[in-house]
């Protein structure tokens, strides 16, 4: 049985398209045991059909990881039936998953950075404002974090 796993930001330019594209690659070299589905979603409507930021895309392309073929979307009410797990960047978007969240639903929703406690902090830092070394720290916690997750994956 595949794990269907989500990861949320705001946009769905920055942080969680860089989750999707880290934890994949991460996944098919670490993870071949394992049966996983990702995609990435937004919160807000903000860039929807978009690529990827060129700067995480960059950052990304350094670290061997292509992510530039990526469209960014809304977070959908069927996303909290379709995935097991709904993993947000950051508090803001969590509770707005939760505010979204249709009744009955079955998938987890939690901080991403629950998976890399070594990180010392809960929210993966949004980017967008600051400079090329906020893409590598985004890069750092999600390598971290995607390793947790493929570890409590297998458990």
């Amino acid at each position: 049985m595949a794990h269907r796993i989500l990861f949320v930001c705001m946009g769905n330019i920055c942080r969680s398209p860089t989750a999707e594209a880290v934890f994949r690659e991460i996944a098919r070299r670490e993870g071949q045991d394992l049966l996983v589905e990702v995609d990435s979603a937004g919160t807000h409507a903000y860039h929807v059909g978009e690529p990827p930021d060129s700067r995480a895309i960059i950052a990304a392309r350094r670290r061997g990881i292509a992510m530039e073929h990526l469209r960014a979307r809304l977070v959908a009410r069927d996303d909290f039936l379709r995935f097991d797990y709904l993993l947000a960047m950051d508090e803001q978007n969590l509770e707005h998953l939760r505010r979204l969240a249709p009744a009955g639903h079955r998938a987890e929703l939690r901080l991403f950075l629950d998976y890399a406690p070594g990180a010392g902090q809960r929210d993966v830092p949004d980017p967008y404002y600051g400079g090329e070394t906020g893409f590598e720290q985004v890069l750092d916690l999600v390598e971290e974090a995607s390793r947790g997750l493929i570890a409590a994956l297998r458990k």
